[in-house]
């Protein structure tokens, strides 16, 4: 009887200990399993589907391995340069376009691209590299077009991780960053603490990066963003001091930034001629 009892305390002595961590290997490969999902919750669109804009664009298709990416390409007569606009992870460039009006004003072209299953863009992210060498074909595609004019690159919110890979490997007159984040990583254990690093297969290292790049840097950050706090744009400018300057947009959230005044001066200002 004494070693029955025994037996069911350390059946339910081991069930106790198993349980939540069971829980947690569960948990933690479900996070690892759909990353994607979570990290890239872009919008699609239908293939036919017809832009519409007021101000002169071009809609662009660019091969790359194993997908095509749409982009558009708004084009003044005689543009001051060129902004190379990366975009935040939902939406798509139907409604990241809301801008192209702000750049015809300053007499700036600008080019946007969709990422894999974002817009009318074909396939699926599958690895960070993947996304950089994506971002890295488009630019080579229409940066050759801007041999004489300035070419600024530009990040929001998760475009700015694309923004600062790209602008470690190739020239530019000028990097801005509107809402950035140190890592990934940094973001995942802002929800989940006690996350492992090598869980996150899209670190998105931005700290590790950001003092390998040639070009003046602006980070820009709204006071009151509470996805992405104002504290990872002052590591990042901590991390530059030199090569950085941080304008911070009193007021400002992470979705509605650009419709600031200060973020439109702040950016009129610093764009080269």
């Amino acid at each position: 009887m004494a070693t029955n009892t025994k037996a069911v305390l350390i059946k339910g002595f081991a069930a106790v200990i198993l349980t939540p961590v069971l829980a947690f290997v569960a948990f933690f490969g479900y996070l690892f399993a759909t990353q994607e999902s979570m990290i890239f919750p872009g919008t699609p669109l239908a293939p036919d589907y017809e832009f519409e804009f007021k101000v002169p664009f071009e809609e662009v298709r660019i091969p790359v391995d194993g997908a095509e990416l749409n982009g558009l390409h708004f084009r003044q007569a005689d543009p001051r340069g060129l902004i190379f606009f990366l975009h935040g992870n939902g939406g798509n460039l139907a409604s990241w376009t809301s801008e192209a009006e702000f750049y015809r004003r300053i007499n700036y072209d600008m080019f946007m691209l969709d990422y894999r299953g974002y817009g009318k863009s074909t396939g699926r992210i599958e690895s960070e590299p993947q996304l950089h060498q994506d971002v890295r074909t488009a630019w080579d595609h229409v940066a050759s077009q801007y041999t004489t004019k300035p070419i600024v690159i530009y990040g929001r919110s998760l475009g700015t991780a694309l923004a600062a890979k790209l602008a470690v490997d190739v020239d530019s007159e000028l990097v801005i960053l509107v809402s950035p984040f140190t890592s990934m990583i940094a973001m995942a254990r802002q929800q989940y603490p006690f996350l492992p690093e090598w869980l996150v297969r899209y670190p998105m290292r931005t700290d590790q990066r950001i003092g390998d790049i040639a070009a003046p840097i602006l980070l820009v950050h709204g006071s009151a963003d509470r996805l992405i706090p104002l504290k990872h744009s002052r590591a990042l400018a901590a991390s530059t001091p030199d090569a950085s300057r941080l304008l911070v947009i009193a007021g400002a959230g992470h979705d509605d930034i650009h419709l600031f005044r200060d973020y439109l001066s702040g950016l009129t200002a610093v764009l080269p001629n």
